[in-house]
Formats: C-alpha cells, sequence, structure tokens
C-alpha cells in the first residue's frame, strides 16, 4: 500500500513493502526523488537492514549455524504495517516474525518514520530489542536523487561537496562478489568538492568512513541547486550510482558496511556491527535538505 503526507511544500509517498520512500515532490511539481526507471535502477531509497552491502557468498554465521541473506537485508522487500500517520509525518514498522527468524534468528522491532520540513525530509530508523539476548545489526538509507536538480543543466555540472576539508582514500569494492577490500586505496578525496561524473561509480560506490563532515551536498555551483544530507551520527557514508550513466546518485549514511575481504563469516564480527541489550532502543536519523 501507498501512503501519502504532504506540508505547504513538499508531497511525499511511501511503500508499506520495505517502507521505502518512492517519491519527494515540491509544489511546483518535480520529483527530486529518483524515479525507479528500471532501466537504470529499479528502487527508489530502500531501507537497509539488518545488514548493509552484501555477505560472502550471501550467507552469513549465527550462533553456530549458517543463514542465508540478500544484499541490504531483507527489510526492503518486507510489509511494514502502519503504526501512526498525521499529515506530513508517517511511522511504519517491521517487527520480527517466523519469516525473518529464518534468516535473521532474533526478536526486534523496527520503526520507519518519515517527517516534512519546510526545506526536505527527515528520516528515522529506531531499532528495538525485544528478545532475551544481544541484536547484533546494521542499517541504513540508500536514497536516490534526480540529477539535474530542477533546473535545465548537465550532470557534469555538479558536484559532490563537504563542509570539510576532507582526506580519505575510498576501498575497492569486488563488482562481483560486493565485498570490500579496505586494504586497496580506490578514490581519493583530498579537499572539499569532488566533480560528478558517472565514470566515478563504474567501480560500484564510493565508501568513507569518519568523516570530518556530518553532511554532504550535490550542488550546481553555478545555481546553488541540488540536495543536501545531514548524516550525523552514521559513521559511515556511501556515494553510489548504478555503473550505466543514469541520471541519479544516492547518498547512503550508513552504521556497518558489506563483508570486508579479511573478515571471516560470524555476523557478530562484522564491520560496523551493533549490540543492543534486550529490552533496549537505538535510534538512527537522517535528512534531506533541498538546496
Amino acid at each position: 500500500m501507498t501512503y501519502s503526507i504532504a506540508n505547504a511544500r513538499f508531497t511525499a509517498k511511501i511503500d508499506s513493502l520495505g517502507a521505502q520512500l518512492v517519491s519527494l515532490q515540491g509544489s511546483n511539481g518535480f520529483e527530486y526523488l529518483w524515479t525507479g526507471d528500471p532501466a537504470y535502477w529499479h528502487e527508489h531509497a530502500p531501507v537497509l537492514f539488518p545488514i548493509v552491502g552484501a555477505l560472502r557468498d550471501g550467507k552469513t554465521m549465527i550462533n553456530g549455524q549458517w543463514y542465508e541473506m540478500g544484499r541490504h537485508g531483507f527489510a526492503k522487500r518486507s510489509e511494514f504495517t502502519l503504526a501512526s500517520q498525521q499529515e506530513d509525518r508517517i511511522a511504519l514498522v517491521l517487527e520480527s516474525s517466523p519469516e525473518t527468524r529464518a534468516r535473521y534468528p532474533f526478536d526486534f522491532r523496527l520503526t520507519v518514520s518519515y517527517a516534512l520540513t519546510e526545506d526536505g525530509v527527515a528520516t528515522s530508523f529506531q531499532v528495538e530489542n525485544t528478545g532475551g539476548e544481544a541484536l547484533p545489526y546494521a542499517i541504513g538509507g540508500h536514497p536516490g536523487f534526480n540529477i539535474p536538480v530542477d533546473e535545465e543543466a548537465a550532470f557534469s555540472d555538479y558536484v559532490i561537496r563537504f563542509p570539510e576539508a576532507e582526506r580519505q582514500s575510498c576501498p575497492v569494492i569486488d563488482l562481483k562478489a560486493g565485498l570490500i577490500d579496505w586494504s586497496a586505496s580506490g578514490f581519493q578525496l583530498d579537499g572539499r568538492e569532488i566533480p560528478l561524473r558517472h565514470d566515478l561509480f563504474y567501480q560500484d560506490a564510493l565508501v568513507f568512513e569518519g568523516l570530518r563532515s556530518r553532511s554532504v551536498e550535490i550542488v550546481n555551483p553555478a545555481t546553488g541547486r541540488g540536495v543536501a544530507m545531514d548524516f550525523a551520527g552514521f559513521p559511515m557514508l556511501g556515494i553510489w550510482s548504478a555503473a550505466n550513466d543514469g541520471p541519479y546518485v544516492c547518498l547512503e549514511p550508513w552504521t556497518g558496511c558489506a563483508t570486508l575481504t579479511t573478515e571471516g563469516d560470524q555476523f557478530v564480527e562484522k564491520k560496523g556491527m551493533a549490540q543492543l541489550a534486550p529490552g533496549k532502543k537505538a535510534e538512527h536519523r537522517f535528512s534531506v535538505r533541498v538546496l
């Protein structure tokens, strides 16, 4: 089922399948969120839980048993139920079930909330451990944005811009297996800006960890048009577009990442894996602003 929320400036649509934001439209009719054209990439803004990225051979070891899980986990393929809705905000919930336990043997409640703001949309992921043992998980957002942004411009007219000067070496991602090789250096960032071009993504995502900046923009320097994301509280950031020259870019705040080439297959030992105590809740928030 698709739900709608609105305020004076924006209208948003959310699909109960995956609690995925599928539209963020301005009052002038411009669609800021990627349209999901299957010729490039069929999704819009999937919720990544309880893993981010790929597992080695699509499986992992939990409590001495092997479990299979697809890339980015199962939340994006699960039906959520409506928890609450107001004119400009909505919350949807996914709870553990026999189906989720077959892939992830833990009890949890995941609440995904969206609230429209005067300049965009705020997203909240609340994870609750409803079981009697520690809950290991990673979580992330994956929203894509149409480029150009509400103007006549080229993809290459935009830059990725950080507010702080950064020095980062992005790891290499195995295109076939989806694993991350942090010992190999890929793209190098030295400064505040990355000129946007399609070949940045021919080797998969740019992955950053421990950035000084807590926000990032995709902006046209000539006009100031673009989108920005505030991702304080997320230690990692992925920036991605499919390797087929699609007219969009995803900004992805993560708490963890795909299995490293240097890691084993124990779920709890994956990089960035949180351990939530029984009865506890954790909230992870990010927001998107239209420039």
